[in-house]
C-alpha cells in the first residue's frame, strides 16, 4: 500500500544549501519520512548529514527548496516547527553546574510545560534513561554515557511527536551506546515517536532504522530498507582457503567445481583460496563442500559472510565509510 501524503511527518524537496564560501553542501536532495517511522540518514563526515538535521530543524538557512516538517513549511512557521520537535545534537548541551533533574525542569519551563506536568514527566525521563539515582547530582560530575542520556530526556520532555539525532553515540562507549539503542527502540514503538538519525556508524543505523537514505558529497545515493539494500548486492559470500601454498592448479580445479554449483558465482581468487557470491549460502555451503570433496580437494578454511551496509556504501561510492575522516570545515550560515 502506497502511503498517502498524510503519512509524511517530513517531506523535502531539492533541498540546496550552499555555504557562504561557495561549497554547495547539499545538492538538491529529495526524501519523505512516515510518521512513526526510525529514519537513517547514512553517510561519512562531511556528506552533509549535519547540514540537512540543521535545516530541517530551521537552525541553518536553506538556499532553495520546499522543506515541510511535522506538517509545517520550515521558512513559514518556524516556531511551530520547534514545538513540535526534540533535537539531540552531536554536543550535549546540559548545564554541568546544575543537576540532571534542574536542567530537566530548565528545558520543560523553555519549552513551556505546563507546571503541574513537567515534575511529573521530569521524574518519569529520570527514571526511563537510568538517571534516577543520579538526578540530583551535578551533571558536570556525569561521565559522557550519562550526559548523554540527561541530553536525550531534554529533547523528550515536552513530549515532541519528531525526534532529531545527530550521530547521537559518537564517542560513547559500548555499553552506553547499547543502552541508548534500547531506548530509542522503545520509544518509537512504545509511544509512536517518529525519529530521524544521522549517523556513520553502519550497524547502528542497521539494527535501528526501518528506512535509510545514503548521502554523500551531498548529494542522496541509494535509499530503502537495509534489508533491500543488501539483496541488491546479490547475495553473500563464501571464502575458500587452502593450505599455503596453494598451487594454481588446486586454485583452477576448485574455481572449476564452484562453477558447476547452482547459485554460486565466482567473485575472485587469491594466493591462497577463493571467494563466490551466493544467494542462500547457508544452504548451499554443504553441497560446496560435498562437489569439493569428490574431486579430491579439501580447502582448510570455509566461511560466509552476509552483507553489511558498509558493503553497500562500497558500491556505491567506490569506497568504505570511515568513522575517523576529519569534519569538512565550513563556515554555516546560522539564523540569527
Amino acid at each position: 500500500m502506497t502511503p498517502s501524503p498524510s503519512d509524511d511527518i517530513i517531506t523535502v524537496d531539492g533541498l540546496t544549501v550552499v555555504y557562504p564560501d561557495g561549497t554547495r553542501a547539499v545538492e538538491g536532495i529529495s526524501f519523505r519520512v512516515r510518521r512513526g517511522e526510525f529514519f537513517g540518514f547514512l553517510g561519512p563526515n562531511g556528506a552533509g548529514k549535519s547540514t540537512t538535521i540543521k535545516t530541517l530543524t530551521t537552525l541553518l538557512r536553506k538556499t532553495s527548496g520546499q522543506v515541510s516538517v511535522a506538517g509545517q513549511d520550515i521558512d513559514r512557521a518556524p516556531e511551530q516547527v520547534r514545538r513540535n520537535i526534540g533535537v539531540l545534537s552531536q554536543d550535549t548541551v546540559v548545564d554541568v553546574d546544575l543537576t540532571g533533574r534542574e536542567n530537566l525542569l530548565l528545558f520543560g519551563r523553555l519549552q513551556h510545560v505546563p507546571h503541574e506536568l513537567v515534575e511529573k514527566r521530569v521524574d518519569s525521563l529520570l527514571r526511563v534513561v537510568g538517571l534516577e539515582d543520579a538526578a540530583n547530582k551535578p551533571a558536570g560530575r556525569y561521565s559522557g554515557g550519562m550526559r548523554k542520556r540527561l541530553d536525550l530526556a531534554s529533547a523528550l520532555v515536552h513530549e515532541p511527536k519528531l525526534l532529531f539525532l545527530d550521530e547521537p553515540t559518537t564517542g560513547l562507549d559500548p555499553q552506553s551506546r547499547a543502552a541508548l539503542w534500547e531506548y530509542l527502540e522503545t520509544i518509537n514503538r512504545e509511544k509512536g515517536v517518529t525519529i530521524f538519525l544521522t549517523t556513520q556508524y553502519m550497524e547502528e543505523a542497521d539494527r535501528l532504522c526501518q528506512r535509510i537514505a545514503i548521502i554523500d558529497h551531498g548529494h542522496l545515493i541509494g535509499g530503502g530498507t537495509p534489508r533491500e539494500l543488501k539483496a541488491a548486492l546479490g547475495g553473500e559470500t563464501i571464502e575458500l582457503t587452502f593450505e599455503e601454498p596453494a598451487t594454481t592448479e588446486v586454485l583452477a580445479r576448485a574455481a572449476r567445481v564452484l562453477g558447476t554449483v547452482d547459485g554460486v558465482t565466482l567473485v575472485s581468487r587469491s594466493l591462497s583460496g577463493l571467494s563466490a557470491s551466493a544467494r542462500n549460502a547457508g544452504r548451499i555451503v554443504s553441497t560446496v563442500v560435498t562437489s569439493l570433496a569428490k574431486e579430491d580437494l579439501h580447502p582448510s578454511g570455509l566461511s560466509v559472510s552476509y552483507p553489511t551496509l558498509d558493503d553497500v556504501f562500497l558500491r556505491l561510492t567506490g569506497r568504505r565509510i570511515r568513522s575517523e575522516e576529519l569534519e569538512r570545515k565550513t563556515t554555516e550560515p546560522f539564523l540569527s
